[in-house]
């Protein structure tokens, strides 16, 4: 009734080179997963492919795609499901839009974020949500941001879109739940990712500080008192991955060390 072991399941991993979804890639091999990697760079999908753990029994494998180019993905995921395959867990990680004030934003930052990260779910979960329905067993975990509960400053566009994807999320959980399949948000906070760099590379730039400063500054505001690891969450993405969790469903799992100000 606990089972948290993945042996026998195949999972569909977005971002899968770096930060929070390599992690994750990473522990849901662990757990016995076969695992399908997703990401632009080739080098790195072959590096990282070579780098999961497998028991000698699991398949990894990797697609190649952007999801910014929502018709190229579109058609590779005709080809993968048209040649048999199919996948029981869909983590939907992509790197977060630009930083930025919302009354700058321009359209095109919208748009482009809107194609990467609701519109290519949307389509990876409409190439799986067959297979997961004919195997009586399904996981989409969407890997989207805490600002969802209380939007963060200077991340407009991030703001706007990650909320798109919640409601996205929380509606078709509902309408796959009665097929065994749960549809769940993982929200991290401050991570020590690329783009936890870059969030602080930026502020500093704009603010004449020092990136320590900077970060101090962050650190003030979790009660934790340091960033999380991307293993961290990547804990939090397997647990929900696995046959442990069937009754979670539909739920924003923040994994902040308690920096979200509302429950």
């Amino acid at each position: 009734m606990f089972e948290t072991s993945l042996t026998g399941k195949t999972a569909l991993v977005g971002g899968a080179t770096q930060g929070i979804g390599r992690a994750a890639a990473m522990l849901l091999a662990a757990q016995g997963a076969n695992v399908v990697l997703m990401a632009r760079n080739v080098d790195s999908l072959l590096a990282t492919l070579q780098a999961l753990p497998n028991s000698g029994k699991q398949t990894h494998n990797f697609l190649a795609c952007d999801f910014n180019d929502t018709a190229m993905l579109q058609q590779l995921l005709q080809t993968w499901t048209g040649s048999g395959m199919s996948a029981h867990i869909l983590v939907n990680n992509t790197g977060g839009p630009p930083a930025g004030p919302i009354v700058s934003a321009k359209l095109e930052e919208f748009e482009s974020a809107f194609r990467q990260h609701l519109l290519a779910n949307h389509l990876l979960a409409q190439a799986v949500i067959p297979g997961m329905k004919e195997a009586g067993y399904g996981r989409i975990i969407n890997v989207i941001s805490t600002s969802v509960k209380l939007p963060l400053k200077g991340l407009g566009v991030s703001n706007t879109i990650r909320a798109a994807v919640a409601n996205w999320s929380k509606t078709l959980s509902n309408e796959l739940a009665p097929f065994g399949i749960t549809v769940n948000n993982v929200l991290p906070g401050a991570t020590r990712t690329g783009r936890l760099e870059q969030i602080i590379q930026n502020k500093a730039t704009k603010t004449g500080h020092e990136p320590s400063d900077v970060a101090a500054e962050m650190l003030a505001e979790i009660p934790a008192g340091r960033f999380a690891e991307p293993e961290e969450v990547a804990a939090a993405i397997a647990f929900l991955a696995s046959p442990a969790a069937s009754y979670i469903n539909g739920i924003n799992l923040p994994v902040d060390g308690g920096r979200t100000g509302n429950l």
